[in-house]
């Protein structure tokens, strides 16, 4: 995002956390009632509804604060969509955020001042480009001391 960029306010945000959460629960119930109408297994509804909630919980969750491992318990009925309610709506805000970031996070996680007190800022760590295929070349290494063979005498 640009420097002067603001985070987005209550509406749209709420919006873009429907969609988001839409996206997330929605296909596992479509996928679920195909294959309860496919096999007649109502179990299988679950599975498939509670698995694909928890695949979504671990494809968000990083960037939410939350571990890649809690994309179990996002499998887990009724507590998964919880789970991924809460991810929606703290990716609706993304790149700002407005909540603390986890302690193996701090490092990258910057405290906004001025108009933005009580936001968060976590970019991700630039990377360095590469400019060539191979290490940069050394300087020839030369023999010290201590390294010489000893003479026969």
């Amino acid at each position: 995002m640009q420097r002067g960029s603001r985070p987005r306010g209550l509406t749209s945000r709420a919006g873009f956390a429907a969609v988001l959460f839409t996206a997330a629960v929605l296909p596992g119930w479509t996928l679920g009632d195909l294959a309860e109408t496919g096999t007649g297994w109502p179990v299988l509804d679950w599975v498939v509804t509670c698995g694909w909630s928890g695949l979504a919980v671990a494809v968000g969750a990083p960037y939410g604060s939350y571990r890649r491992m809690d994309g179990l318990a996002g499998a887990v009925p009724l507590y998964g969509w919880y789970l991924a309610g809460i991810l929606s709506w703290r990716l609706a805000l993304l790149p700002y955020r407005d909540w603390e970031p986890r302690r193996d996070e701090l490092w990258q996680a910057r405290w906004l001042t001025g108009d933005l007190v009580g936001h968060w800022r976590a970019d991700a760590p630039a990377h360095r480009t590469v400019t060539a295929a191979k290490r940069p070349a050394t300087s020839r290494r030369t023999r010290s001391a201590t390294t010489r063979r000893p003479s026969a005498s």
